[in-house]
């Protein structure tokens, strides 16, 4: 998976935009009727949070002044042509959470200068996945120092990662603000950013003093002169300046490798996890109140993700436990033109396909039980073309065989073999929903819009495709054809290393 060695270091400005206060008035007396509903509950995380902040002092008062907060930028007319988007009211959420590491308003250098050439970096990126059933959360994390495709300006919609060059991860914020990086993770993974959310310095270090303080536990000694943190080995109850030092601090603990600071900016994570899951918290809305005033004061969203919309996230995840909260790190690799750069490994596939497919990550403990969305469009109404790509006579053929058992209008043919792996249903904005029907015969397929296909839905078989199945709203009884031909193996990707939010801090 290595990359061609290119660079392009040309600037662009981030993009601004404005939110509604009107709007934003009426989404709070909507959601006051909503959490007049919902009384607090021991394993209620954010959503008590909220609930508890809202009856300090008026909730009226309280969700307009922290709505107001926000920071909005609207970043969708640069994105270009981008991945589906789960739909229906019970669907899966994928949020880009970005750590901007601009030293504004910290009053103090201790934790170093604003970059060289102007601007902030995303030295944290995390991909947050909530399940459909919001009974699973993922947390991905991706190493800052990633090299990989990037378009070459993310200003021009019409750029992308594919006729793209080479960048370091954190740079793409540097060159075109949040929609710079969302546009990359997008173009590189297929999975649709339903929300972004921008954090900087300041509003971590406020939002840590707001909670009273996050229990670490540092295995080794620190003493970072960059921010004056000096810890003994073992556990310790941080405060926000301390706190930022400690998932800051890299050069001198443990060689310098980012990806061992990630690893402990895991471990803070479920620190900060298990601390809001604790009633003694939920007793203290004056707290509460001034934990959510400090993060959306900090925080810059998309238009779409105002206060009303993070309330209703919340709520969904009412009931997920602690232990369903799992941290990963992006599998990764020394990149070759430099050792102190990483890029992607081959596993690093199977994680993102786990993730468009709201699937359980790969070996990963799990209670969630997967279940088939309910398929709207039948397959007598679809048109099917199914494309060889993978090399292996007869194998198109074979498919839309099985495809026209059950209904589907499919034909076959032959593509440019090496052109993508597994199974890749493309298809028009419009035949979304008959795209689902013809993936749900694909356990395994990723859907990609194509606006050129109109009504056609397009199977690309690559490598590593799997075989026709029935699917729920199928027409006729006659069984599938036994297949002969199959489409080739890829190597197999390295296992994926995931964290618990309910593990043990000093684990």
């Amino acid at each position: 998976m290595t990359p061609p060695h290119t660079v392009d270091e040309s600037g662009h400005d981030a993009v601004d935009g404005q939110h509604s206060t009107r709007r934003g008035r009426l989404e709070a007396r909507r959601q006051l009727r909503r959490d007049s509903r919902h009384p607090l509950r021991r394993r209620a995380g954010i959503a008590g949070l909220v609930a508890a902040a809202l009856a300090t002092g008026g909730a009226g008062f309280a969700y307009v002044s922290l709505n107001g907060n926000i920071n909005r930028v609207d970043v969708s007319h640069i994105l270009g042509v981008r991945p589906s988007q789960s739909t229906g009211d019970e669907r899966a959420l994928n949020i880009l959470v970005m750590g901007s590491d601009t030293r504004e308003g910290l009053g103090t250098t201790e934790f170093g200068k604003d970059t060289i050439e102007g601007g902030a970096h995303s030295d944290t990126n995390l991909l947050v996945h909530l399940s459909a059933d919001r009974q699973a959360a993922s947390v991905v994390s991706i190493p800052r120092d990633s090299m990989t495709m990037a378009p070459r300006d993310c200003t021009d919609p019409a750029s992308t990662v594919e006729d793209g060059i080479v960048r370091q991860w954190n740079y793409n914020f540097n060159k075109g603000g949040p929609g710079c990086t969302v546009k990359t993770l997008e173009g590189l993974t297929g999975i649709y950013v339903d929300h972004f959310v921008v954090v900087d310095f300041r509003g971590f270090q406020t939002m840590v003093d707001a909670l009273g303080g996050v229990e670490v536990c540092t295995p080794v000694a620190i003493d970072d002169k960059d921010s004056g943190l000096q810890l003994d080995a073992g556990r310790h109850r941080l405060q926000g300046k301390q706190a930022l030092g400690y998932v800051r601090v890299r050069k001198t603990v443990t060689g310098g490798s980012d990806l061992n600071r990630i690893k402990r900016q895991q471990a803070f994570m479920s620190s900060i996890v298990q601390e809001a899951t604790k009633t003694s918290l939920l007793l203290r809305p004056d707290r509460l109140y001034n934990f959510l005033e400090a993060a959306t004061g900090s925080m810059t969203t998309d238009q779409d993700l105002g206060f009303g919309t993070m309330t209703d996230v919340a709520s969904s995840l009412k009931g997920l436990g602690v232990g369903n909260v799992q941290f990963v790190t992006v599998p990764n690799e020394v990149y070759p033109q430099d050792p102190n750069r990483v890029q992607w490994a081959d596993a690093a596939d199977e994680l993102w396909e786990s993730i468009r497919l709201d699937k359980p990550l790969p070996g990963a403990e799990t209670t969630k039980e997967a279940e088939d969305e309910t398929l709207t469009v039948s397959p007598a109404d679809i048109v099917v073309r199914v494309v060889n790509v993978a090399g292996v006579p007869g194998l198109a053929r074979q498919e839309s065989a099985a495809l026209a058992v059950q209904g589907f209008q499919a034909s076959a043919g032959d593509g440019e073999a090496g052109t993508s792996t597994g199974v890749v249903v493309r298809h028009s904005t419009s035949a979304t929903e008959a795209a689902r029907t013809v993936a749900a015969a694909f356990p395994k397929a990723t859907m990609v819009v194509d606006e050129t296909l109109d009504d056609v839905v397009e199977v690309r078989l690559g490598v590593g495709a799997g075989h026709v199945r029935e699917v729920s709203n199928r027409v006729g009884a006659e069984p599938l054809p036994a297949p002969t031909v199959e489409s080739g193996t890829s190597a197999p990707g390295a296992s994926i290393e995931t964290r618990k939010a309910d593990a043990d801090i000093c684990a």
